[in-house]
């Protein structure tokens, strides 16, 4: 037995090693692919029947070159958190997030003694609503890279209310993965199933939604079961070690306010305020687009007349509740573009960076005392970027020794005369397992639901239940697999180790995996809607 758990490098260095020794077992195979608009978007889908062996690429010296590869293959996400974790340091130094914290705790504590209140626990009020609107995220746009910046905001709030860092990355990443989950009108998954499945675009809504309510009740249920156990005990916590860090951060009840308010905050205002007004009168509607349907809205004038009364407001009061300010508009911006501008990594990497310096400005810091604490917070999160590369590895070894599809090849042929409910069962198996190797949910749409959706024509059932355990089957392992480079981003910044998530997380996997199952089955044996 090991006296000590091996560093979450090691674990996913030896799962590299693992992958290429598979090179050496597994023959090569490929099947043909061609490229197919859908949606309006072209991508790259296999062709059923074409599957044919190629020459093997054992994988060797590749297991070193892969951390290479990985980088390079996961640059955008890894700029993402070096500037994300920049930025929030020079906020951080200015104490805002602190006071921010300090002052929804103090309201907390107003709330606890309404009686109305007490019997079901304000603290519980506050947990489902912050998961539920980030389940609606993950549920309707696929709110994924987003929730590294988040967990930033909320680890630290998840301890200062008496939990664990566990339960902050719950309270975003967990529960966007559950909306992703149970998505009714993801355009990434269920969008793209549909398409390659040719069948009605967000179709079999209704059950859908009720998908996403079952999970949603059993997943808060548990966390909320867990959350109350830290906070009677922190001690029992895997994690309580770990979160020294954050303890040690957030000692709030000693910040005071200042009242001062630097001639630069009035600058940084009035700057973003110009800079708003010009967008507002360039950009007055943003097209938001929810399923099937497009809403033409005046986003960015509405949220710039609030941000410029806002700053005014909170500016006047303090410079620390300013930034608080800039802050959370960041984030209106952050949903105004990913929902009506087509935002991606970049885009949010570039909106939180800007962030942070007008953050450093407002706080009257220099130029060199801005890049100084920018550097000092990139450093402090470099490892949960590098290990973001690193577990790319680990699919790059899976590609390059060109086995994913000879593996997903003689599975599926493996899943004749089972009978609807074995083939099902198994059909769900293979999308749970494949996902550890393709975490991307269109890349395992464009790779699965050709085969699948023949399967199940074969087998006679309904290719929306195909789409439904692609999507089940896609979403649950995104929360505890080592090659998703959301997850090992989320766990670096939140700074709990792998292996301890994975004590926690798996038991959590697992019910999940099993209550999908059991929503897969209705879609077999009963009448619904679009099936």
């Amino acid at each position: 037995m090991l006296k000590k758990v091996p560093h979450t490098y090691v674990i996913i260095f030896f799962l590299i090693v693992f992958c290429a020794l598979l090179t050496w077992i597994i023959p090569g195979g490929q099947f043909e692919r061609e490229s197919v608009v859908v949606n309006g978007v072209e991508r790259s889908v296999i062709q059923t029947g074409s599957f044919h062996k190629t020459d093997s690429h054992i994988q060797t010296w590749q297991v070193f070159s892969s951390f290479f590869d990985g980088i390079l293959s996961t640059s955008n996400i890894i700029a993402l958190i070096l500037l994300i974790g920049g930025s929030f340091w020079i906020l951080n130094d200015s104490k805002a997030i602190d006071i921010g914290i300090y002052t929804f705790l103090k309201r907390l504590k107003r709330l606890e003694r309404l009686k109305a209140l007490s019997f079901i626990g304000v603290h519980n009020i506050v947990l489902v609503s912050i998961m539920t609107i980030f389940s609606l995220f993950g549920a309707i746009f696929g709110m994924s890279e987003e929730t590294i910046a988040f967990t930033i905001i909320f680890v630290p709030l998840a301890i200062s209310m008496g939990y664990d860092s566990i339960v902050g990355v719950s309270l975003c990443f967990i529960a966007a993965a559950m909306g992703f989950a149970g998505a009714f009108l993801n355009p990434f998954t269920v969008g793209v199933a549909q398409g390659l499945s040719h069948i009605p675009l967000f179709s079999g809504l209704e059950y859908r939604i009720l998908m996403w309510a079952v999970i949603n009740f059993f997943g808060f249920a548990f966390i909320l079961r867990y959350a109350a156990k830290i906070k009677k005990d922190p001690t029992k916590s895997v994690v309580y070690d770990d979160d020294a860090y954050w303890r040690s951060r957030n000692e709030t009840t000693a910040v005071k306010i200042e009242k001062i308010k630097p001639t630069a905050a009035w600058f940084t205002l009035a700057v973003i305020s110009v800079a708003l007004i010009v967008f507002s009168i360039t950009i007055p509607q943003s097209s938001i687009t929810i399923g099937n349907n497009v809403f033409s809205v005046p986003a960015i004038p509405v949220a710039t007349v609030l941000f410029i009364v806002m700053g005014v407001l909170t500016l006047w009061r303090s410079v620390q509740y300013f930034i608080l300010t800039l802050l959370t508009f960041t984030i209106v911006f952050l949903v105004i573009g990913v929902m009506g501008h087509g935002w991606y990594i970049k885009e949010i990497a570039t909106i939180f960076f800007a962030m942070g310096v007008f953050a450093g400005i407002a706080a009257n810091k220099s130029p060199n005392t801005i890049t100084k604490l920018f550097l000092d917070g990139a450093k402090d999160i470099l490892p949960a970027a590098m290990i973001v590369g690193l577990a790319r590895g680990i699919v790059v070894i899976l590609e390059d020794g060109q086995i994913i599809d000879t593996i997903l090849f003689y599975v599926s042929n493996s899943m004749q005369n089972f009978g609807e409910v074995g083939t099902v069962g198994i059909m769900y198996l293979i999308q749970t397992m494949l996902n550890v190797f393709i975490p991307s949910g269109s890349g395992q749409a464009a790779l699965t639901i050709p085969i699948m959706s023949q399967i199940s024509d074969l087998i006679g059932i309904s290719r929306q239940t195909t789409v439904v355990i692609f999507q089940l089957g896609d979403g649950f392992t995104n929360m505890i697999t080592p090659t998703s480079g959301v997850l090992i981003g989320v766990l670096g910044v939140a700074r709990i180790p792998y292996e301890k998530w994975f004590k926690w997380a798996a038991s959590f996997t697992l019910m999940l995996i099993v209550i999908g199952f059991l929503l897969i089955l209705p879609t077999v044996f009963m009448e619904l809607n679009g099936f």
